[in-house]
């Protein structure tokens, strides 16, 4: 699971780096101000479809219909049943395309309401609906994606993403060499959104993996619709971190430049979420789905144990280490171009608070398996709009005095809303597993993250405001490895970690599902 869990892991990595090279790209290209707030509120959009529909939340009900088909009735009804999926959801998905495109104004203005009644609506409709084929590319990917994941093939599925910023950061290099204005750039790279979920559908189709669903059929029989119907829950469930920042960003809308400062650091976040949430989501349903339905009680502490260790030991160090280091970070990898030193201080403060949360939505991607693999997408779901709502509400009174770093404040009380939710439901129904060896590494995992977090904070001022991009490189990059090595050390001193076992491990081996 854990040898699962790094290729997965790896692979966001890459992802998120490449994000963040675009990102910064567009910083310098667009800034802030109203063409940067339309492009990235309908990027935003975009977002929230694609973490509906890929990096492991289509798992949540897709792996466990098509493994009980499999164990039930064999691998040709799998994969007539896989068929049956993937062509239903293309088909349903490119009407809803057509649909979402005739009614974006409003949808731009329920996400955005500060955006109305001025040009900055109308260019977020625009960026939106040149965004919207990738939506139609993004089904058929998700569902290829999601049963290979469910056959334990997870290199191509963890990297494939690569090829959506690879696109993206072509573009916007050509528009900076080109020196296209704000707007015209704008709808450049919005265009560009669907070439790259074009790319991403040909190289999953290049390694064959559509024979994993044959015949291909659009099909609304009970099976499908009791699909469907755990689907969309879940789907939902899945994606509670970009529903929060869409809380947010419908009350940053009123304020100039609140929602790319919040957007940008949400970036941030993504970086550590993304390295253990998606692949909790990968590895961790199918491995549980398995565990729960075979009764092994001992496999399903396992399972969750260790995803609980994993969860904590990347989670809490990346928390402290955003939250400490938080201006040296936005200035580095930000300020160039339109985006100044004001929007690095506002960016900033708003990813400290973020960080706050980071957390509980690692919880949520730990504890929400568990829910999945027993065929349950409604607690998940319930628990995302309880904490969509305590953001919301929180947002609507700390905004007024904090503006975006109280909105950030209010993302962050949402996903522990969330966190607590589930773990208050879990135990009561069917109880958490975490055995004795985890209840042996967690205090020391947590004792070892301070340390590292206090190291951090004594030489958080080393680097000047005013120091050479280079130098910041240096001494940041100097920092966050002296970080990484005191925990890492700590770890195996305390006994929270043997890295010699971990590397003896990860070379023997992987079973094989002989099925797959």
């Amino acid at each position: 699971m854990i040898r699962s869990f790094l290729t997965v892991s790896t692979g966001t990595l890459a992802s998120r780096l490449l994000g963040f090279a675009r990102d910064s790209l567009i910083a310098a290209l667009l800034g802030t101000g109203a063409v940067a707030d339309a492009f990235l509120a309908a990027f935003q959009l975009v977002n929230v479809v694609r973490r509906l529909l890929s990096e492991g939340a289509l798992n949540a009900a897709l792996i466990p219909a098509w493994l009980r088909v499999r164990e039930r009735d064999g691998e040709e009804a799998a994969s007539a049943f896989a068929g049956r999926v993937l062509g239903t959801v293309s088909v349903v998905l490119i009407a809803v395309s057509v649909v979402i495109a005739l009614v974006m104004p409003l949808i731009i203005t329920i996400i955005a309401p500060g955006f109305l009644g001025s040009a900055t609506l109308d260019l977020a409709v625009q960026n939106a609906r040149l965004m919207l084929p990738y939506l139609a590319f993004a089904g058929p990917v998700t569902v290829l994606m999601g049963l290979l994941n469910a056959q334990g093939r997870f290199a191509l599925t963890a990297f494939s993403p690569l090829l959506f910023n690879i696109a993206l950061i072509a573009a916007i290099a050509m528009l900076l060499v080109w020196h296209a204005d704000a707007p015209l750039a704008a709808w450049m790279l919005a265009a560009t959104v669907g070439v790259a979920g074009l790319l991403q559908l040909a190289m999953l189709l290049s390694q064959r993996s559509a024979n994993l669903a044959t015949p291909l059929r659009v099909s609304f029989d009970t099976e499908i619709r009791g699909f469907f119907a755990k689907a969309i829950p879940g789907m939902i469930a899945s994606s509670g971190p970009q529903w929060l920042m869409v809380a947010g960003a419908i009350i940053a809308s009123a304020t100039p430049s609140a929602v790319s400062w919040l957007y940008f650091a949400n970036r941030l976040i993504e970086l550590p979420l993304g390295i253990v949430g998606v692949a909790m989501g990968t590895v961790l349903v199918p491995e549980l789905t398995r565990a729960v339905g075979s009764g092994d009680r001992d496999a399903v502490a396992h399972a969750e144990s260790r995803a609980l260790e994993l969860a904590t030991g990347l989670a809490l160090p990346a928390t402290l280490g955003l939250i400490v280091l938080a201006e040296p970070i936005v200035r580095l990898l930000f300020e160039h171009g339109a985006f100044g030193a004001e929007d690095s201080v506002a960016t900033a403060h708003a990813l400290m608070w973020l960080a706050l949360g980071l957390p509980a939505h690692v919880l949520i991607k730990a504890l929400s398996p568990a829910f999945f693999a027993r065929s349950d997408t409604m607690t998940p779901l319930i628990a995302t709009a309880k904490g969509f709502v305590v953001a919301i509400a929180l947002a609507v009174l700390l905004d007024h005095f904090f503006g975006a770093s109280g909105i950030a404040a209010s993302i962050a009380a949402g996903a522990w809303s969330s966190a607590l939710s589930l773990l208050r439901k879990g135990t009561s129904e069917f109880g958490f597993s975490v055995d004795t060896a985890a209840r042996k590494r967690l205090p020391r995992i947590v004792l070892a993250a301070a340390a590292m977090g206090a190291l951090l904070w004594l030489t958080a001022d080393l680097i000047p405001a005013e120091a050479h991009g280079l130098i910041r490189f240096i001494v940041l990059g100097a920092q966050i490895g002296a970080g990484i090595a005191v925990y890492g050390l700590l770890l195996q001193i305390l006994g929270a970690a043997s890295w010699r076992e971990a590397a003896s491990a990860l070379k023997r081996p992987a079973p094989q599902d002989q099925r797959a």
